[in-house]
C-alpha cells in the first residue's frame, strides 16, 4: 500500500504547528520530521510533543529524517534513535558518510559500513528500520556503490530510500529504481528541471515520469510512503497544488 507524506525540511521556516496544519488541510497521511530544525537529535521532550500533536491531528510520524552521516566523525547514534522512538517513527533516514564513491577508499567504505552495522543493530532492537538516503556526495551516489554498501554491511534490515537522480534521465531512474525495489524503505518525491535543485518545478509537470515510477514502486512488497521533499518556490500554496497531484498519482498507481 502506498501512502502520502511530506518531509518537514520542505518548509524549514514554518513551525511544527504550521506544518501539521498544512498537512492536515491537504489530506496527506504522514510527516517525515527532519532532524536539522524541527526534531533535533536528543530533544526528546520536543519529539514527544510533536507526536502528541500529530496523533491529535490524525497524522502519522512515519519516519525521522536524521542527518546522521554514519562514519567516525558522526559520533554515537543514540540521540537520533531516541528521537525517532519518541516520534513513533518506524524508519530513520541516514546518510552513507560524507564522501562520494569516487573519493572513498576501501578503508573509508569499511568505516561507513561498520557505523551502519552499529546503527542498524541498535535500531533493530528498538523495532526501527534504517534507510539510506540516495544522495550525491555519499556512498549511495551511484547504484553500484549503494548496492555494494548494502553487501558490505551485510544486514538485510538496512534499506534504501529512493529519489530521482539530479540531472538523470527517466530511463536511468527506472533502472535504478527497479534495482532498489527489494530494499526499498520510503520514496522522496519531487520534480526538477535540468538545473536540479535550483530548478524546482510543479509536480503537475512531472505526472508522466511519476506515473512510471509509481507503477514500479507498487510492485515492491509492503507499505511505504511517497514523501514530498521539494516544491517549486518553496511555498505552501505550491505544496497544496502538488498534494492534489500526489494523492491522485498514488490513487491511480
Amino acid at each position: 500500500m502506498l501512502k502520502t507524506g511530506l518531509t518537514s525540511i520542505t518548509f524549514r521556516p514554518l513551525s511544527v504547528d504550521e506544518i501539521i496544519a498544512l498537512v492536515k488541510e491537504c489530506g496527506i497521511d504522514g510527516i517525515e520530521w527532519g532532524g536539522d530544525v524541527h526534531a533535533k537529535p536528543g530533544e526528546i521532550e520536543v519529539a514527544h510533543e510533536i507526536k502528541s500533536k500529530c496523533d491529535a491531528a490524525g497524522i502519522d510520524c512515519q519516519s525521522y529524517g536524521s542527518y546522521y552521516r554514519c562514519d567516525i566523525e558522526a559520533g554515537d547514534f543514540d540521540g537520533d534513535l531516541a528521537t525517532a522512538q519518541a516520534l513513533g517513527a518506524t524508519v530513520v533516514r541516514v546518510w552513507a558518510g560524507r564522501k562520494g564513491s569516487n573519493d572513498a577508499d576501501a578503508s573509508y567504505r569499511a568505516e561507513v559500513a561498520e557505523s551502519l552495522r552499529k546503527a542498524v543493530t541498535a535500531a533493530r532492537a528498538a523495532g526501527i528500520t534504517i534507510g539510506l538516503e540516495y544522495h550525491g556526495g555519499t556512498l549511495t551516489d551511484t547504484q553500484a556503490s549503494a548496492h555494494q554498501l548494502l553487501a558490505e554491511v551485510g544486514l538485510p534490515e538496512l534499506k534504501l530510500y529512493w529519489q530521482p537522480r539530479s540531472g538523470g534521465t527517466l530511463e536511468d531512474d527506472l533502472v535504478q529504481l527497479k534495482a532498489a525495489l527489494p530494499h526499498l524503505a520510503h520514496v522522496h518525491c519531487f520534480h526538477w528541471g535540468p538545473g536540479g535543485w535550483s530548478d524546482k518545478l510543479p509536480l503537475a509537470d512531472g505526472i508522466a515520469p511519476w506515473t512510471e515510477y509509481l507503477k514500479l514502486i507498487k510492485q515492491a512488497e509492503g507499505d511505504r510512503y511517497i514523501i514530498t521533499e521539494f516544491v517549486a518556490g518553496d511555498t505552501p500554496d505550491q505544496f497544496r497544488d502538488d498534494a492534489k497531484i500526489l494523492k491522485q498519482l498514488v490513487a491511480d498507481a
